[in-house]
């Protein structure tokens, strides 16, 4: 590496939805840095292949890779590296099992001819600023969740709703609460808010110690990059600057225009068997449907969205997540119904291989995107310029769901606010309606709004272009790690 560039050690968590934006922002920050800046990204050896464009792209003075292998946990499945190959409840022994890494960054720092002057790490990775604090340095949190979702966190942390209950006692899942801290105080059903409410505020949820030590160590850390932009969420990114009590926070968003693998995608046999089929249809007639890499549908939910899709007489691509390494039977896991895809032929794609939804979503054939509303799929249904369908399943979805149909009025429920699972006849009704010029026209002008706003926010001179700048300059004047030849001797002998 360049002896005077300043070098960043960059940490992802393995999970696709992790892992990618950080990539990209990565694959940014050193466009923008040109010379000025070196970075090192942590790996485990299974992950290492989502690291190789950018090895192929950039210089082997700009980026290297330092391939550590995932600490042991008793709740994982020997080879398991990624959330993606894992059912949703193992992030959590991810999580617990990550600040095992610990030791060896330490000893790889003291070990180092130009150790990091700083650390970008997810938001999942607390411990890392207790490990810059070690090391002297600065510790920048990536947040891959919306500036909506942060302040959610930051007001269940500082000051979160009581506890709602019924006349018996209980936990009264069904009662409306506030966020009063938050602009506008949104409201959010209690059972909505409830995994979150048990990791940061109660005592008797999942590991609560480990998330209320990972979010109050976030609090702490030098800066927040997050994947946003200013014209989607200034009011949102205000209150997060107001309540960290510093303005050390870059929008940096949307990250993945432009991708690094777009060429490589454009020759993969399923993604083009699937632009093939698009060029037949229609400007807007299709829905495209898909819940991510990490969420699976329960059969219950899978029969509804089929039978949601057959009703509507819609032309549609479905990409279905099927189990993969560590997931077990008995969990429910839904499959295709039986018949279906016969039933749906010529007008319905079920795509099961892994697709490039950046390429499907642009296609002039697609008009709406049934989501579940992660964060990286609203951008893209975003900058796609399509109308989102919101099928929020968890985490900070219902966060994001929120922000889309009731503040920024861009997107459409496919069920009752209340309703956990959709009535198939109103889900036709909408899948229907999401391709009908003649409806949804508020929402159909706010996506071509937002679409060219987020373009240009990536452009130069354009908002986040001008955050990632800012950024750049800020990382570069950061200075070099003095570590003592004592630390570095300990850090050896420990690890």
């Amino acid at each position: 590496m360049a002896s005077f560039a300043t070098h960043i050690l960059v940490i992802p968590f393995p999970g696709q939805g992790h892992i990618a934006p950080l990539l990209d922002f990565t694959h940014h920050l050193l466009l923008h840095a040109t010379a000025s800046l070196t970075v090192t990204v942590v790996v485990t050896p299974k992950n290492l292949q989502l690291l190789q464009p950018l090895l192929s792209f950039h210089p082997s003075t700009a980026i290297s890779a330092l391939v550590l292998p995932l600490p042991p946990h008793p709740s994982l499945p020997s080879g398991a590296e990624n959330t993606k190959d894992l059912p949703p409840d193992s992030f959590l022994s991810i999580f617990a099992a990550l600040p095992g890494l610990q030791g060896p960054l330490l000893r790889w720092f003291a070990t180092h001819p130009s150790p990091p002057s700083a650390i970008i790490s997810d938001l999942f990775l607390g411990w890392t600023h207790h490990l810059a604090e070690k090391l002297s340095i600065k510790r920048f949190v990536f947040s891959p969740s919306a500036a909506f979702a942060m302040s959610m966190i930051l007001c269940l942390q500082t000051n979160p709703p009581p506890l709602p209950k019924t006349e018996s006692g209980e936990i009264d899942l069904n009662a409306v609460v506030s966020i009063n801290d938050a602009p506008g105080r949104p409201e959010f059903f209690f059972w909505q808010l409830l995994m979150p409410y048990k990791m940061l505020v109660s005592s008797d949820g999942p590991n609560p110690p480990l998330f209320k030590a990972n979010y109050t160590a976030n609090h702490s850390s030098w800066g927040y990059i997050i994947n946003t932009f200013t014209g989607l969420e200034s009011v949102y990114l205000n209150h997060v600057k107001t309540s960290l009590g510093h303005d050390r926070v870059w929008a940096v968003g949307p990250l993945f225009l432009p991708t690094v693998t777009d060429d490589k995608v454009r020759s993969d046999p399923v993604s083009e068997h699937i632009l093939s089929w698009l060029d037949t249809c229609q400007d807007s007639e299709v829905v495209y449907v898909s819940f991510g890499t990490q969420n699976m549908l329960t059969q219950e939910q899978v029969n509804v969205l089929a039978l949601g899709l057959e009703k509507s007489g819609i032309r549609f691509v479905w990409k279905f997540k099927e189990p993969s390494l560590g997931h077990v039977d008995g969990h429910d896991l839904g499959k295709i119904p039986h018949g279906f895809e016969d039933r749906v032929a010529g007008r319905g794609l079920v795509i099961r291989d892994w697709v490039s939804q950046v390429l499907i979503l642009n296609h002039r054939a697609v008009g709406s995107f049934l989501s579940h509303c992660g964060w990286n799929s609203i951008l893209e249904g975003l900058v796609a310029r399509v109308m989102i369908l919101t099928w929020p399943l968890g985490a900070d979805q219902y966060y994001n769901a929120k922000l889309l149909v009731d503040i920024l009025k861009v997107g459409v429920r496919i069920s009752q606010p209340n309703e956990i699972l959709p009535n198939s006849d109103h889900l036709a009704k909408v899948l229907r309606e999401s391709v009908s010029q003649s409806a949804y026209k508020e929402e159909r002008t706010r996506a071509m709004q937002l679409g060219k706003e987020a373009i240009d926010s990536m452009s130069k001179d354009g908002s986040s272009y001008k955050d990632l700048e800012m950024l750049v300059q800020h990382l570069i004047q950061l200075p070099k790690p003095m570590l003592s030849e004592h630390d570095k001797n300990k850090w050896i002998e420990e690890s």
